[in-house]
């Protein structure tokens, strides 16, 4: 395969990260140099040619308007980003001077002392005023911003309009509407899944919790408390555990299943609903179902409301080791900017993170519309702890999920036993 010029090998470094030592967390550096070689690290896409032509472009500028400067880009693997940014993050000298990561790292990656302070500079930056809310909120943590949005990813409801038709159903406007027409399609159908849901899908879970009023946690400025087990969390756990079953989805086969996994169901035709994101656009398109679908905001509790969604998404931060700072946020600003997110999307399918792009895009793409509404409804995020990493990672709320519908445990224990876990996790982080 031939590599794109500005990518710069991978395996060595690869080979090295997997036995690095644990950060430092003291790698400031004083210099800011105007010239010489800027190093950045980027995620690796399914298909990662749009996204380079994208980046190619705004390096070709940057290069024309900063004499003496020039940048390197290596594509990473996100599965192992975890162990190379924190190893870069302990080793100053091979270290990239600006990196992409998940906003869920942002609290853990600024724990661990390896993104620079920002606050300025995104404060001066024309553009940062359009910045969605909740992207905003991604970047920072102790009222401190880390880093700028580049672009945001959130779920709706993906619906089958033959199944519909066929069976004379209308769309879900409430989520019990939602869960009663799932159940009516199963009973019709019973070859296909009435919404296809997994006990591994933490992130199609949360509406169900936010709506019902539960949050995952409560606090703020680092300090948190587990809120999984409060009377409102368990009614949204009561209300997405419903739809295990043999009635919708058999808790057998669905206990287990991911987010990929559900929306796999759904583009090979074996469910009539499921909750899906705008990257999963493309993968529906490509399956058994391109044609006879339609995506709508996911109901909340009443008719005409949207379930608070996840805002997802990645966002670009400079390292604090970085010898070129000013080189670095000027780069960092002018690929996260409105033209750059705009073309991203385009390439990519990636939704800006910009109120007023995203309105464009949505104008431009009739896909686009549901996804936009959802994110401008209300949309929720985890908390700004690096407790979230080892909760996330320790699979907590899936291991709750799946002990109910398994039938191990009730909701009051499951959930009390999560919220257990979850203040470890907080406690253990200060």
């Amino acid at each position: 395969m031939k590599l794109s010029v500005r990518m710069v090998a991978v395996a060595a470094v690869l080979a090295t990260a997997a036995c690095a030592p644990q950060t430092s967390g003291n790698s400031s550096s004083d210099k800011d140099e105007k010239t010489g070689t800027l190093r950045v690290w980027l995620f690796q896409e399914v298909n990662n040619q749009p996204k380079e032509k994208v980046v190619d472009s705004v390096l070709a500028e940057f290069e024309k308007e900063h004499e003496g400067a020039e940048v390197t880009v290596e594509y990473i693997p996100v599965e192992t980003r975890a162990q190379r940014i924190k190893a870069a993050f302990n080793d100053p000298k091979s270290a990239p001077d600006l990196i992409e990561y998940g906003n869920t790292d942002t609290a853990g990656y600024v724990k661990d002392g390896g993104l620079a302070d920002v606050t300025e500079d995104f404060g001066a930056w024309d553009e940062a005023k359009d910045t969605d809310p909740t992207a905003r909120q991604s970047v920072t943590v102790g009222g401190k911003v880390y880093g700028v949005p580049y672009f945001v990813g959130v779920r709706a409801l993906y619906y089958r309009t033959d199944v519909f038709e066929e069976l004379g159903l209308d769309v879900p406007k409430t989520q019990a509407e939602l869960i009663a027409t799932a159940k009516e399609i199963r009973a019709a159908k019973p070859e296909l899944y009435g919404l296809a849901v997994g006990g591994a899908y933490t992130y199609g879970a949360m509406p169900f919790i936010w709506s019902h009023g539960g949050e995952l946690a409560t606090g703020k400025g680092g300090s948190y408390a587990s809120a999984i087990d409060s009377a409102a969390a368990r009614k949204g756990i009561e209300a997405y555990t419903s739809l295990f079953g043999d009635d919708n989805c058999p808790a057998a086969k669905c206990a287990a299943m991911t987010g990929n996994d559900t929306i796999t169901a759904f583009a090979a035709g074996k469910a009539a609903m499921a909750i899906g994101g705008d990257f999963s656009h493309a993968a529906v398109e490509a399956g058994q179902v391109k044609g006879k679908y339609a995506v709508v905001p996911l109901p909340g509790l009443k008719a005409g409301s949207i379930a608070p969604a996840f805002a997802g998404g990645n966002n670009l931060g400079v390292l604090k080791s970085t010898t070129h700072r000013t080189l670095a946020v000027d780069l960092m600003k002018r690929l996260a900017s409105k033209e750059a997110q705009g073309e991203l999307f385009e390439a990519m399918g990636f939704l800006p993170t910009f109120s007023d792009v995203r309105q464009q895009v949505a104008a431009k793409e009739a896909f686009v519309k549901p996804f936009v509404a959802t994110l401008a409804a209300d949309t929720k995020f985890v908390p700004a702890s690096p407790a979230w990493a080892q909760i996330d990672a320790g699979a907590v709320l899936p291991t709750m999920f799946q002990e109910v519908v398994s039938g191990k445990k009730d909701v009051d224990s499951a959930s009390a036993d999560a919220a257990r876990k979850m203040n470890d996790a907080f406690g253990s982080v200060g």
